[in-house]
């Protein structure tokens, strides 16, 4: 069945699992005493000891979409629709990612839609492409465009629209320190990209809530 779908997908940049040569345990962790002393701190005193380690473990969980191919999961998809052929949206789809320059969280929602060309994909299918990109270090504008880019490869529907509205701690942490301020991002593809109306009627439904 792999082979199938990999023989069925189009070849694209937001299809591969990136690949990289990853250091060992010891090293992740000798990297992070490292820093705690760049910090001012003693990685020997009793709070900080299992730092190290648990730092390894949680970049690992944080950053597990290095491990995953998103379009592994938009490969089943469903024929059976009743001939419905209208917008699906999946709304305020929460996720936390890491700014590639700063390596500070983005907090964030996505909102994605499509227009199904004779089948549909999982409703869950779409929030886990949202959190695959987003478990890798990103900018939104990045995040944005690759979501959008592996479900019209994959599914090759009509179109895609998706925003994203995020918080970034590297502006509220660090730098000019601005809480609550809020970075909106969005991209169309097919029928959105080429028809204003569209655009405005996914914009419409994903603020309204209907």
């Amino acid at each position: 069945m792999d082979a199938v779908i990999k023989k069925l997908m189009p070849k694209s940049e937001n299809l591969e699992r990136p690949s990289t040569d990853r250091p060992s345990q010891d090293e992740v962790e000798a990297a992070v005493r490292t820093l705690l002393r760049w910090t001012g701190d003693n990685p020997d005193r009793e709070g900080l000891v299992d730092t190290p380690r648990r730092v390894a473990k949680a970049y690992r969980e944080m950053f597990g979409g290095y491990d995953m191919n998103p379009a592994e999961e938009l490969g089943r998809t469903f024929e059976e629709v009743a001939g419905y052929d209208d917008l699906v949206i999946v709304r305020d789809i929460q996720f936390h990612s890491h700014c590639e320059h700063h390596m500070v969280p983005i907090i964030g929602k996505a909102h994605v839609g499509y227009l199904p060309d004779g089948k549909v994909v999982g409703l869950s299918k779409i929030a886990r492409v949202v959190d695959i990109f987003a478990h890798r270090l990103q900018t939104q504008e990045a995040m944005t465009a690759q979501i959008a880019g592996v479900i019209q490869d994959v599914l090759n529907p009509r179109g895609v629209a998706v925003m994203i509205e995020a918080e970034h701690m590297c502006m509220a942490m660090r730098g000019i320190r601005k809480q609550g301020s809020s970075t909106l991002t969005s991209t169309f593809t097919g029928v959105f990209r080429d028809t204003p109306e569209e655009q405005v009627r996914f914009v419409t439904m994903v603020r309204a809530g209907v």
